[in-house]
Order: structure tokens, then C-alpha cells, then sequence
């Protein structure tokens, strides 16, 4: 029987695009229905796509081998964003309020546009984690309803370069497939890897991939920093080729024989035995362990440099966790323990989810991932035929499938033509009512996002269906919409007040510049310098960009008004000295 509900994933992989089909259980597991993947070394590295054609090609071939396996029609795909310009940056955004303001969820949104707005060059934000609201002097993670004079909003934001999500909307739309959504992939694996005690208590997330490594860090159940570091397993394999080896039989050899870390005891005789691959190349076991070892060294190094730049690496409680398929490598929870100095390390070839149904994944810390981007989704991703009520079956033709439908007609009889309408008239009233659900829930996420007029546009659509079921659910999301676009105007007058304030205040400050500077210049035309001085720095302490230059031009005209001064001096001295010589020599003539 073919599935009708599921939701779809898709992980761009450095060394494999796969796709996964599955249902949410109500408790909590995953009932994993359909799996396929393709090797992306020719199409994906560090984790961007770099050839939108093979990827699309390789796109388009695992979704359709799900809609093989699942027998259903597949509308739209949840995707994973990785990759080498992922990471977190911090921003801080205040709020002056009047003394004893209630902080209502409007001022955190404004707060939370305004950090959105903040410009990056080169950069986009994708994500965004609020970190803690300072009130007061009081820490808190949900500050709305308490009462302060201001607000401190610490965030942190994920950013990319925009041509990761570019190049994967463009191959998207060329299969013909939606996307259903965007997660962030360092979060998707925190989400499937990390337990709850593990993100409040702290610790570090290590996946250890194929091109690249990616570090996140949680603590008190809030990332705190992501980084994706340019190294993986690849580049072990590349140094393992730097010994003549062919790049196939060096991957073979690092997954046979490789360790992280070697431990000998003192005094153990150590032997030095030759590693071969079905004859054709060999490679000395001391030799290996060298080449392991100082890359593996390398990769742990960046890894433990992002946590301390992190500032938590006092505070990972839970330690730390790898993932990946690097972290099948033995020994490699001791080799981090003995760069790192943590001696919490657990190593998650699977996730805490509980995964049930036929198809088995790779138990191999590959698919922690692809399992997270599948829980962060919410629609169904199946593909509908709204005027059936039920999915298509992609095997048919819809044409003829229409003449199919039209000969059961002419041949009915007159009766039966009767029931065909009633039937149809029937599964119109429901179409109609499933369009007003459909309208309520994307006003509800115009909601969220904080669309508000718009959301009340959908709403008015939504109520002029006079569905009786969705009635009161429109009017409680009509209110909600209105209060919180009252609220938001509300709040962008007092914005506009303040800045129309700040405006006043620095056109004041400004004159009040004006001022000291007219009068520092009154003052050098009649060679008051030191005074002159007094005023200039009195009108530096206002940091006005344009009177600055003003300061610094005006300060050196008096330094070379005082150098002359000086020389004037001097010249009339020495002038003086010699006129008194010229009535010396006369006086002894």
C-alpha cells in the first residue's frame, strides 16, 4: 500500500547526496520509510555545491527512487545547509525603555528585526539563536513580562554565503521538486545526537566528515557557537597518497589499518609491519601511524582552538561528543582526550531517536544528520491531487486518467449521473474546507514570521469560505494579528520617536560644536591659543565625524601660528642685537 503521509529529507554531502522518507510517531520515534543516496564527489566539496548540473542529475535521481520505494507521488523536500562558510557570529541589540516598562513579545520581535537587518558583507544570516536578555541586571532566556527600564539582547547569528542557498534552490527548481524548508545541519545533528541533559549541561558536538569538520557548541539547551573547519577524513587520505599510493587503495587502507591514536608502554618493543592492499601497494605500519596521527593532530587542534574561542570550554560539563564518519576510526575518542585534556569524550554512530520500520541505515555516524533534518520537519511532503482529496499516483497518466473518469460517466445511467454529482458536490465542500485550513495555517506562519497585515489578508480570504468549522480558530487568529500589529505599530511609533529624539539631540550637540569652533577660531586670529585649545577639546569630547576634521585643521594652523610666532621673536631679538652692535662699534669709533 503506498504511503500518504511522510516527510522527505535530503543532506548535500561531500562524499554522498541521500535522501530519506519518513512519518513522526507519536512517541517520539521515526518510522523510516524509504531511503536512497549517490556518491557527490564530482559535484560537492567542503560540503558547497560546485556543479549545479550533476547535482541536479543526482537530485532528481534519489527523489525519484523514493517515490519508487514509497509507490507515491513527492511534492516538496526538506534540505540540510552545511558546508565550509557556515558559521556563528554574536550581535547585541539594546532597548531604552521608560522606567518600569512591561517587555512585551512586540519589543523582543523589534528587537529580533533589527538583528536580522544588521548588514553583512558577503554574508547572509540563515538562523538566528537568541542567546540571554539582559533585564536589569538579571540574565533571562524568556524576559517577556517582566518589567525594566531596558533590555540587552544577545544573539547569535549563522550566517553563509549566499550562494549556498542559491545554488541549492536553483538545482531544486530545475528537478521540479519544492523545497519544503531549510535546516541548518550542525543543528539537525545536535537535534538526533545530543541528549537533553548533554545541551543543558554543555558540551561539544564534533562531526567529524569526509571534507570537512564541524563544531557546535550547546550549553544550558542553546547553541553557542558553530564553526565548519576546511579538513576530514579526505585529507588523510590525500597524505596516505603522498606515499605513491592510488587514492582508492589509500581510502582502503586508512579504513583497514588507520588509528587515531597509539599508545606504546615504556620498554615495548615495537614492530614495524607492512600493511598491503590485495598486492598491488603496501604501506609500512609506522609510516601510517605517522601520517594518521599528525593529521589527525591537526584536525583535533582546530577543533579544541574553536571551542576555546567559544569561551565555554570551562563550562562543557557533558564533554565531548563526536560524530561522523571519521569517528569510526578507532582510538579517536583517546586521540581527542589527549589533545583536548577532556576526558569526556563519547563517540555517536547513531542518534537518540528511535528509528523503526524495514529499512535499516548505515549505523555509521553518516546518517545522524539526514534523521535531524527529517525531525525538524513538518509538512507533509507527499504530492496531493487537490480535486481527488488523495495523492497521485505518479505511475499514471493524468490524460488518461481523465478519459477514464469521463467514459465511467457517459456509460452510468441517468441514477447513477445523480450520485456522480452528489459525490462531487460532496468532495468539493471538503476541498473547500481543506482550502481554509490551508488558508489559517499560512496566516498562522505570516503570524509568526510577524506579517501581521498580511496575515489578516489570508484571514479575511479565509472567512469569506464561511467555513463553520475554522470560524472560531479565524477570529482568535484575527485578534491575535490585530493585538500584535497594534503592538507593533506601537512600538515602531515610540522607534521613530526616539530616533526622531536621538535626531534633536545630536542637531544640538552639533551647534553646540559650531559654537566652540567659531570661537576657537575668534581666538587663534588673536593669538589666545592656549585658550583656542581649551575649546577645540571641549568640542572633540562630542565625536561629531565632520567638526573632528575641523579640530584637526584648526589645531595645526595653531601650531604653525606659534612656530611663527616664535620665529618673529627670534628675529626681532636677533635684530635688536644688532643694532645695539652697530652703536657699540660707533661709540668706539
Amino acid at each position: 500500500m503506498a504511503a500518504t503521509d511522510f516527510i522527505v529529507a535530503i543532506e548535500l554531502g561531500s562524499t554522498d547526496i541521500s535522501g530519506i522518507a519518513g512519518k513522526k510517531n507519536a512517541d517520539g520515534s521515526i518510522n523510516i520509510l524509504a531511503y536512497s543516496s549517490e556518491k557527490s564527489d564530482d559535484c560537492i566539496k567542503k560540503g558547497v555545491i560546485y556543479n549545479l548540473d550533476k547535482t541536479t542529475q543526482k537530485l532528481t535521481s534519489i527523489i525519484k527512487d523514493l517515490e519508487t520505494k514509497l509507490q507515491a507521488g513527492i511534492k516538496k523536500v526538506y534540505i540540510g545547509v552545511g558546508g565550509l562558510s557556515l558559521r556563528s557570529i554574536k550581535n547585541t541589540e539594546t532597548r531604552q525603555l521608560g522606567d518600569d516598562t512591561r517587555i512585551s513579545q512586540a519589543i523582543i520581535d523589534s528587537m529580533m528585526e533589527a538583528n536580522i537587518e544588521t548588514p553583512l558583507l558577503d554574508y547572509e544570516i540563515l538562523a538566528v539563536e537568541p542567546q540571554e536578555y539582559k533585564v536589569g541586571n538579571n540574565l533571562l532566556t524568556e524576559p517577556v513580562g517582566t518589567t525594566a527600564s531596558s533590555i540587552e539582547g544577545n544573539y547569535l547569528n549563522i550566517i553563509a554565503r549566499p550562494s549556498v542557498k542559491q545554488n541549492i534552490k536553483q538545482c531544486l527548481s530545475h528537478t521540479g521538486y519544492e523545497i519544503a524548508g531549510f535546516t541548518i545541519s550542525p543543528m539537525a545533528t545536535a537535534d538526533t545526537v545530543l541528549t537533553t541533559n548533554e545541551k543543558r549541561s554543555g558540551c561539544a558536538l564534533i562531526d567529524l566528515g569526509a571534507d570537512t569538520t564541524t563544531v557546535a557548541i550547546y550549553k544550558n539547551n542553546i547553541l553557542r557557537h558553530v564553526c565548519v573547519i576546511p579538513l576530514g577524513g579526505n585529507n588523510i587520505t590525500k597524505d596516505i597518497c603522498s606515499k605513491q599510493i592510488e587514492e582508492d587503495d589509500a581510502e582502503l587502507i586508512k579504513l583497514r589499518y588507520a588509528s587515531a591514536y597509539t599508545e606504546y608502554k615504556e620498554g615495548e618493543e615495537v614492530q614495524d609491519t607492512e600493511y598491503a592492499i590485495d598486492g598491488k601497494c603496501s604501506i609500512m605500519s609506522r609510516t601510517l601511524e605517522d601520517i594518521v596521527e599528525a593529521r589527525v593532530n591537526e584536525i583535533i587542534t582546530n577543533v579544541f582552538n574553536q571551542i576555546k574561542l567559544s569561551n565555554y570550554s570551562d563550562g562543557l560539563m557533558a564533554g565531548i561528543v563526536v560524530t561522523g564518519g571519521v569517528s569510526n576510526m578507532p582510538n579517536i575518542d583517546k586521540a581527542i582526550t589527549n589533545i583536548t585534556k577532556i576526558e569526556k569524550v563519547r563517540v555517536a554512530h547513531t542518534g537518540e531517536i528511535n528509528l523503526t520500520g524495514k529499512i535499516n541505515l548505515p549505523k555509521n555516524g553518516k546518517s545522524n544528520t539526514l534523521v535531524g533534518i527529517l525531525l525538524s520537519g513538518e509538512e507533509n511532503c507527499c504530492r496531493v491531487d487537490p480535486k481527488r482529496g488523495h495523492q497521485f499516483d505518479f505511475n499514471d497518466d493524468s490524460k488518461s486518467q481523465e478519459t477514464e473518469d469521463n467514459t465511467i460517466i457517459e456509460n452510468s445511467a441517468d441514477n447513477d449521473t445523480v450520485n456522480v454529482e452528489e459525490e462531487t458536490v460532496t468532495v468539493d465542500v471538503i476541498d473547500y474546507t481543506k482550502e481554509c485550513h490551508k488558508l489559517v495555517i499560512e496566516a498562522s506562519q505570516l503570524i509568526l514570521s510577524r506579517s501581521y497585515t498580511d496575515a489578516l489578508e489570508v484571514l479575511a480570504k479565509a472567512k469569506e469560505m464561511n467555513v463553520e468549522a475554522k470560524a472560531r480558530e479565524i477570529d482568535s487568529l484575527e485578534k491575535e494579528a490585530k493585538r500584535l500589529l497594534d503592538e507593533a505599530e506601537r512600538v515602531k511609533a515610540i522607534k521613530e520617536a526616539q530616533l526622531q529624539a536621538e535626531k534633536q539631540k545630536e542637531k544640538q550637540r552639533k551647534e553646540v560644536c559650531d559654537k566652540l569652533l567659531e570661537e576657537a577660531v575668534e581666538l587663534i586670529d588673536r593669538e589666545k591659543y592656549k585658550t583656542a585649545k581649551e575649546k577645540l577639546d571641549a568640542a572633540r569630547k562630542y565625536n561629531i565625524p565632520e567638526c573632528n576634521l575641523i579640530i584637526e585643521d584648526l589645531e595645526e594652523k595653531i601650531i604653525k601660528s606659534q612656530k611663527n610666532k616664535k620665529r618673529s621673536i627670534f628675529d626681532r631679538i636677533k635684530q635688536g642685537m644688532s643694532k645695539a652692535s652697530e652703536e657699540f662699534f660707533d661709540g668706539i669709533k
